[in-house]
């Protein structure tokens, strides 16, 4: 019979991982540290400084906690598997830890989304930009990223983890990711594989889409400006904001958005590390030192 209730998975992780046991769990500790650094000093700074009590400071607040959240579902885990050499996660650790994960990184690609409308708001429509992106507005429009994070979390989970698990608990990963778990669930997966591909075009794809469309709309009202230095000012305020949707998206299409036959364990593994791991260190570095505002406020501090 089905005992996924008693399943105890084991994590692969990387090649040569035990060899180099010591190696990778500073480089995880140290990657860790600095994540949970630079975004608690975001928040702090932004908490801190009047100054950058506006809509756009508001929504990076929102990216540097979710950051701080989204590390912190797969690197305390793993640095626990590397001191201590078990690498085994239980049933319900597993599907906890592949919700979570989901739920973040989807309330991520929205809330970039969201970022991409303020900074359309604020360059197309610069008069009418604090009437547009009130409090009220602010709030819904990150509350609403929260909750479809939550939404598509539970569908995905629920999803993978209804199926029974009877052949070999070896997840070819370094956390619960959706299609390593999903290899690994008896009978037949091809409505999954479905599902995964519709999600993939709802939380990546259009959300992309949309970003897409709004630095549409933005360039065209910064090549009308007449001075080269007004637009240079008007372009700066978004360009933090174009290399962590490039890092961000980049990884995750590649990811999640290709063809099957295309699809290897190793690539994946070392996608994902960056877009779990690197991008969340890289969002506070980028945000600080491009940012004069938040340097300013950073010094003060």
């Amino acid at each position: 019979g089905n005992q996924t209730s008693a399943i105890m998975f084991v994590f692969v992780g990387f090649p040569h991982q035990k060899d180099m046991k010591v190696f990778f769990f500073f480089l995880c500790l140290c990657i860790y540290i600095i994540s949970v650094l630079g975004n608690l000093i975001i928040l702090l700074v932004i908490n801190m400084d009047p100054v950058l009590h506006t809509p756009m400071y508001f929504l990076l607040r929102n990216l540097s906690f979710l950051e701080l959240c989204y590390t912190s579902v797969t690197l305390p885990r793993m640095l626990v598997s590397l001191l201590s050499g078990d690498m085994s996660i239980s049933f319900a650790g597993c599907a906890a830890q592949m919700y979570f994960f989901v739920f973040f990184a989807t309330t991520e690609c929205y809330l970039l989304v969201v970022m991409a409308y303020d900074r359309y708001q604020a360059i197309c429509n610069p008069l009418h930009y604090m009437e547009i992106m009130n409090k009220k507005v602010c709030v819904q429009l990150a509350a609403s990223s929260w909750i479809c994070g939550s939404l598509a979390a539970l569908g995905n989970t629920v999803f993978v983890f209804s199926l029974p698990f009877c052949g070999s608990n070896m997840i070819n990963h370094f956390f619960c990711e959706i299609q390593p778990v999903l290899m690994l669930a008896c009978g037949d997966t091809y409505w999954n594989e479905i599902q995964i591909i519709l999600s993939s075009v709802l939380i990546i794809l259009m959300p992309f889409m949309l970003i897409l469309v709004s630095y549409g709309f933005i360039i065209s009202s910064i090549l009308k400006i007449k001075t080269a230095k007004e637009r240079y000012k008007a372009f700066s305020t978004c360009f933090s904001h174009i290399i962590v949707v490039t890092l961000f998206y980049g990884s995750g299409i590649l990811t999640y958005i290709r063809p099957k036959s295309s699809y290897s364990l190793n690539v994946d593994k070392v996608l994902a590390l960056f877009y779990s791991v690197v991008t969340p260190i890289l969002n506070p570095i980028i945000y600080s030192l491009r940012n004069r505002e938040v340097k300013g406020a950073l010094f003060k501090m």
